[in-house]
């Protein structure tokens, strides 16, 4: 297959940008599995009704998806506890195995928001209609679409405001503290019922966001649920549980391999690479590239 410098260059920027948006989508579902060990399955269908959201915002009131953030980030970190406090507190208190037991609730949950967001908006695929969103920057021969390249913005300003909040502020301490050591940091007088609730605010601001940033580049639907939960566990799996720095560089990397590789092989046989990469990298190094 043949293949030009430029077709290289491209696909190398656009995959920059898409992984941006699979770090984000990816980051906050590892600090709930890296602090509380809960496997939340539900996370992107979280991200997809963010996405709902922006989209009738934009349609019905003219807001643009980024300025639609001002209304989904607090909402979302409401969501986020109340999410932890009625449906994860009491079943973390009734099993022995919360991982497993969380992964079967949370993947009813998802079911369930993705069957009423189907019934509620249709199973109709939708695109944010905004005026820069199919529009593309020109920069020499490379073009730089903007739905992707405010979703990578998007991405870097969050995920390095989680970085400054996990390292450069005393909550932001404690909450590392539990993931490294949850009956270390109990005794230190950390309170783990506050940092918990903090957790799970966070994770859902995250997925808030991601839905946005994903919104920015790709169609959706209430099935893209499941789609994008397979790119959050490979940023799980690739950057370590619990590790932002790590969620970043695996999102690079996963759109990397899916933008560059899309030159040189057809596009059905991407995902294989994908997934052969993955593969090497669990006999290599199976707790991730940065683990925590």
């Amino acid at each position: 297959m043949s293949f030009s410098v430029y077709e290289f260059t491209q696909s190398l920027v656009s995959g920059i940008l898409v992984g941006g948006a699979f770090a984000l989508l990816g980051v906050g579902f590892s600090l709930t599995w890296g602090v509380t060990r809960v496997i939340n399955v539900a996370h992107t269908a979280f991200a997809v009704l963010a996405a709902y959201l922006a989209y009738w915002g934009t349609k019905l009131y003219g807001i643009d998806p980024v300025l639609s953030l001002v209304f989904i980030v607090p909402l979302f970190f409401l969501l986020g506890i109340l999410f932890h406090e009625t449906l994860i507190k009491p079943i973390a208190h009734r099993t022995r195995d919360l991982g497993l037991a969380s992964m079967v609730l949370t993947f009813g949950l998802g079911a369930a928001l993705e069957n009423g967001m189907a019934w509620i908006w249709t199973p109709d695929p939708r695109v944010l209609g905004t005026a820069y969103v199919g529009k593309a920057l020109l920069v020499g021969s490379i073009a730089l679409s903007y739905g992707p390249l405010i979703a990578f913005a998007l991405a870097v300003v969050t995920l390095a405001a989680l970085y400054a909040f996990l390292h450069r502020t005393y909550t932001g301490k404690a909450v590392r503290a539990v993931w490294q050591d949850r009956e270390g940091a109990a005794l230190a007088g950390v309170n783990l019922g506050r940092v918990t609730r903090l957790t799970y605010g966070v994770s859902m601001i995250t997925a808030g966001v991601a839905g946005v940033a994903m919104a920015l580049m790709y169609t959706f639907d209430p099935t893209a649920n499941f789609a994008w939960m397979i790119y959050a566990f490979l940023v799980v799996i690739f950057g370590g549980v619990g590790s932002v720095l790590g969620a970043a560089l695996a999102g690079l990397m996963i759109g990397l391999i899916l933008g560059v590789s899309g030159v040189f092989i057809p596009l059905t046989w991407v995902n294989l690479v994908l997934f052969v990469f993955l593969i090497v990298l669990l006999l290599v190094r199976p707790s991730g590239l940065l683990r925590r």
